[in-house]
């Protein structure tokens, strides 16, 4: 059985390709610029080459790619985006005019000058992925199932803030399933409100085997669960900084307590270290983390937790996680499941498939329980 988990962040994606017939460790992997960056590179040529570009595709992550817009706007150039494109920059696509984005419909972008660089959007590019894999003999004709992760902000009301809208949103997913899996879903299950994983999950009608879609934040944290020191621990704080956002999860018996999201450029050594403590105390407020541009915190207990007292661990996964390593106030754990950080995005995907297809529940427990079981390659 072969599984196919991408990790879609900020600056990387990563890819694992779980092999029941293979230990886990064994599993090939990729760590590849993600496609926020790739579009950026792009969008940066044709900035130097002068050219003016039309955004065609689907909607995105941003990021990069939205800033790489905004520069090109500013030589003077032109932009034009069709719709779905267009709510990468923003989802209120008034707003995207308003920067100089001219919004035009697919029809008159076909009427457009052969001479206008056209960069198309998407997320997942599976053609890529397919024949990167190719080009070293792997074939992914016999897939039991793909799983992606993304952050999704969620498409919210003209007056409601996207950092509110998406930490109601993740309050609802915890109050109907206290679980690290109910962030994901099965393509044909995804919220109406969340349209990154919807434009993803759309993928699902051109495979032909079922794909799950995962906020990626959460997912990461899943994974860092199966680190052995991490699932020994009963009760632990999951911090994931990553590349744009940080989240941190705290936790009793896999069951969520708490939590909190920021945007990792807000943050600093000493405010982390105050909202993870505020978090373990139980008197962190939604309030501390909102007004100070972050998503917001949510808390299930006023139970507290003590620093440095063998009560409960702090244990740090990310690309970012750099900034914590000279605390020893915090002496925070550093997960590696299955000897590799940086997929631990995939290993969480990996656990919620498992979750959410029941006929794949054993085989995936096996091996991510099981002390990886499997065969080494020659094996297979």
């Amino acid at each position: 059985m072969k599984i196919l988990t991408i990790d879609i962040g900020t600056g990387t994606q990563d890819i694992f390709l779980y092999d029941s017939n293979l230990h886990i460790e064994n599993g090939f992997k990729m760590v590849v610029p993600s496609p926020t960056m790739i579009i950026r590179r792009q969008i940066q040529h044709a900035t130097l080459a002068k050219q003016p570009i039309l955004i065609q595709g689907e909607m995105m992550g941003g990021g990069p790619s939205s800033w790489a817009v905004e520069d090109h706007l500013r030589t003077g150039l032109k932009v034009y985006a069709t719709p779905l494109a267009a709510k990468t920059i923003n989802d209120d696509l008034d707003k995207v005019r308003k920067i100089g984005v001219q919004v035009i419909s697919e029809g008159e972008a076909m009427d457009l000058p052969k001479d206008i660089q056209r960069i198309t959007f998407g997320d997942l590019n599976m053609p890529a992925i397919t024949q990167a894999f190719e080009n070293y003999g792997v074939d992914l004709s016999d897939l039991s199932a793909i799983a992606v992760g993304v952050f999704d902000h969620g498409d919210a009301p003209t007056n409601v803030s996207d950092r509110k809208f998406r930490f109601d949103y993740l309050d609802e997913r915890i109050k109907a399933k206290n679980s690290l899996s109910t962030f994901a879903f099965s393509a044909n299950n995804i919220p109406n409100s969340m349209t990154r994983l919807q434009t993803v999950g759309k993928v699902s009608s051109q495979l032909s085997c079922p794909m799950i879609v995962m906020d990626t934040a959460p997912s990461a944290i899943f994974g860092a669960c199966f680190d052995p020191v991490v699932l020994g621990r009963k009760k632990k704080i999951i911090v994931n900084i990553g590349n744009f956002h940080t989240l941190a999860i705290r936790l009793n018996d896999n069951k969520i307590e708490g939590m909190f999201e920021h945007h990792t450029g807000e943050i600093d050594l000493n405010k982390l270290e105050l909202l993870l403590m505020s978090l373990a105390d139980g008197t962190l407020t939604n309030e501390d983390v909102y007004n100070d541009m972050g998503h917001g915190a949510l808390l299930y207990t006023k139970e507290k937790l003590k620093f440095g007292e063998g009560d409960f661990d702090i244990v740090v996964t990310g690309p970012r996680r750099s900034l914590v390593s000279k605390q020893a106030k915090l002496r925070p754990y550093f997960a590696a499941p299955y000897g590799d950080m940086m997929i631990a995005g995939c290993f969480g995907l990996l656990a919620a498939t498992g979750e959410i297809i029941p006929d794949l529940y054993q085989t995936i427990g096996d091996s991510m329980q099981g002390d990886g079981i499997g065969k080494p390659p020659w094996e297979s």
